[in-house]
């Protein structure tokens, strides 16, 4: 089964970096958090890799272009214009970049991807999110009931600390990171039917909105309650908390 993931946006919300380099590619523990997430998936033994590129695509062309140089000792012979790798690692991925157009919205990227996949399930994520969801029981669950789509759900954690106060306003508990109001939300981490692209019009569809409503609908849309790590880096904050988990030895979406 092909890994699509989302790379394309232009991250606004952590524009301090996002200016220079698109989103997918800012650096957790000094590599990209799109590879983050390819190696989890790589991990459960999914590495066939279809990366759907906008904004600054070919800063991510260029990476994996050049990757066996990202990894591995060099010695460059100016004079006879020569190049020698030392040391070479590579991941075993095979990985289609394609360029979905600047402006195309999520599900439009998608769309532009149809030929690549075949007639096939296949995954879809975020290029910006990395959890501890077991791949392999994802992809059972959604074997299992036998409909269009699964969508990982979480429970995010809520953005401030909440308080117990009791009559005489004494605080009788304070939690720093208590989940959210009880609801769950899009995780990513989506398993497909090759029939989902259907429900996509045009490249001014966007995959959250008139698709997945219209899936719901039809009771082809099931949620897969992941109630392990989650986190997307949406602002510098996020990347910090995920770098200190990383240089801390906390990473827990490390799977590999």
């Amino acid at each position: 089964m092909k890994v699509l993931i989302l790379a394309g946006g232009y991250g606004t919300r952590i524009s301090e970096e996002s200016d220079i380099k698109p989103k997918p590619m800012i650096e957790i523990g000094g590599k990209p958090i799109l590879w983050h997430i390819m190696k989890h998936y790589s991990s459960f033994g999914f590495n066939e890799f279809v990366i759907l590129l906008g904004y600054k695509s070919y800063v991510i062309k260029e990476y994996f272009a050049n990757y066996y140089l990202h990894n591995s000792d060099v010695t460059i012979d100016t004079a006879k214009q020569k190049l020698e790798i030392h040391n070479n690692y590579s991941e075993n991925w095979k990985i289609t970049l394609i360029d979905t157009g600047i402006e195309t919205m999520t599900g439009g990227r998608v769309k532009r991807a149809k030929d690549y996949i075949g007639n096939e399930p296949f995954f879809l994520t975020y290029g910006d999110g990395v959890s501890d969801v077991n791949i392999t029981e994802l992809l059972n669950f959604h074997k299992g009931h036998g409909d269009k789509i699964t969508m990982t759900s979480i429970q995010p954690e809520g953005r401030f600390g909440a308080l117990k106060i009791e009559s005489d306003n004494k605080i009788s508990s304070f939690f720093e990171k208590p989940k959210g109001d009880g609801s769950w939300i899009n995780g990513g981490f989506f398993v497909c039917e090759p029939a989902v692209l259907d429900y996509i019009q045009n490249d001014d569809t966007v995959f959250e909105g008139e698709p997945l409503e219209k899936l719901a609908k039809e009771g082809q849309l099931h949620a897969f309650k992941h109630t392990g790590f989650w986190k997307c880096m949406d602002t510098l904050r996020d990347k910090n908390q995920l770098n200190e988990m990383w240089n801390s030895g906390k990473a827990k979406w490390k799977s590999w």
